[in-house]
């Protein structure tokens, strides 16, 4: 993919591998970093205040803890100030509670099913010294971000906006691996499974598969490193799977099964949950093998905005006020950002960030000069390069994801 040659003077301007087991998360609960009050969106549910607590988990800086069983952890805003998410402060996202304790040292991946003529293992060496690396900076977005915006109310995880993040992967094209499986004609899509499983029989196991095509594109990889660090435990160390521009259902976590199958994956996860109704989101990449005639599952993010500074509603009067934040899409690359200062009436240019490329996330900045005492309903919205934009209200659906409408602050200037 191409980079960018980014001044690191002009980044600065835009800018404001620990393995744990399940019992010792339970250990851990009572030694982690709480406090009350963590800096939750007024538009969430009035519910959702009386059960999040600002906590950090082993190796993370604290994190707005939504559940611990499963753990589901979203990052304040105040971290998206900078383009690139911090390992520590990059959210957690689990559906399984039993998350094992993993060693690189004898770790395997093993790659097979009815679709490989020659199946095979990997083990962590193998897989940084064998296969050419690539690297590429991404956002790693979970479906259901923003869901506890949603209106009506939807159930599931009552996320805010900040179940996402974006780092710098580094590991194997996954097309490499499975050109070593030597994949059969009738190959149709590709299943991933990972170590963290279900703590009783009923529930099912996590197991997620991607069409051939996704599966082949040469920015879909196993990773090993983010950041320029081996992957934090509850980010999926020591491998996780990084399909860039589509929604984080795909990236399994702690990899270790990897299948080519002929015939569609059949399971809880790919015909029941994350998919909503056919042609309600402007989605150009299918998924064919797993669509039905009402409904198809989630595929690509949509293009989507965040407006992170300032951080307060209310401002001095006479002061030069600039407004921050941050862009992104599915990989087709943010081709602007217009901001309203009237609620959408009328709209201005704001100045985009450096470029690091499709998948990442886009800075961009907005002066407002010194503006006149009184209230100002601010609107940030993002178009990409095939020209969708943000709605202005969220596309209402069953399970509340891609809420992707127009970011909006309301300012007070006294």
């Amino acid at each position: 993919m191409p980079r960018t040659g980014i001044d690191r003077r002009e980044m600065l301007r835009f800018s404001a591998g620990t393995a744990l087991s399940a019992p010792f998360l339970a250990a851990a609960g009572a030694a982690a970093f709480a406090s009350d009050g963590p800096p939750l969106d007024p538009r969430l549910p009035a519910g959702v205040g009386t059960e999040a607590k600002l906590e950090a988990l082993p190796g993370k800086a604290p994190l707005i803890k939504l559940s611990y069983r499963p753990p589901n952890y979203e990052s304040p805003v105040s971290v998206f100030k900078d383009t690139i998410t911090p390992n520590e402060s990059f959210f957690v996202r689990y559906h399984l509670a039993d998350i094992s304790n993993v060693n690189a040292a004898t770790w395997r991946l093993a790659i097979g099913g009815e679709g490989a003529a020659t199946p095979f293992e990997i083990g962590y060496d193998d897989l940084k010294k064998n296969y050419e690396p690539v690297e590429f900076v991404a956002v790693c977005q979970c479906s259901g971000n923003r869901r506890g915006l949603a209106n009506p109310h939807a159930a599931g995880v009552q996320w805010g906006v900040g179940a996402m993040g974006n780092a710098r992967w580094k590991g194997a094209r996954l097309k490499d691996i499975l050109a070593k499986a030597g994949l059969k004609e009738d190959v149709l899509e590709i299943a991933f499974d990972g170590a963290d499983g279900p703590v009783v029989d009923k529930t099912p196991d996590f197991v997620k598969s991607l069409p051939l095509w996704k599966a082949l594109d040469p920015d879909t990889i196993v990773a090993y490193e983010m950041n320029g660090e081996p992957l934090p435990h509850f980010n999926g160390f020591p491998a996780r799977l990084v399909a860039p521009g589509w929604t984080a259902t795909y990236w399994m976590k702690h990899l270790t099964r990897i299948e080519a199958r002929s015939k569609p994956l059949d399971n809880f996860w790919m015909k029941g949950a994350y998919r909503v109704p056919v042609r309600l989101f402007p989605s150009t990449q299918r998924f064919i093998s797993q669509e039905a005639p009402a409904n198809t599952p989630i595929t690509e993010i949509m293009v989507n905005s965040l407006i992170t500074s300032p951080l307060s509603t209310e401002v001095k009067s006479g002061d030069t006020l600039t407004i921050g934040g941050i862009a992104w899409d599915g990989g087709f690359g943010i081709s602007s950002v217009e901001i309203s200062q009237d609620g959408g009436k009328t709209w201005t240019d704001a100045e985009l960030g450096p470029d690091l490329g499709r998948y990442s996330f886009r800075a961009w900045q907005f002066s407002l000069g010194r503006p006149p005492k009184g209230k100002l309903d601010i609107v940030a919205k993002a178009t990409n390069a095939i020209g969708q934009s943000q709605p202005m209200t969220a596309l209402s659906n069953p399970a509340g994801y891609h809420h992707n409408a127009v970011a909006r602050l309301a300012l007070t200037v006294g």
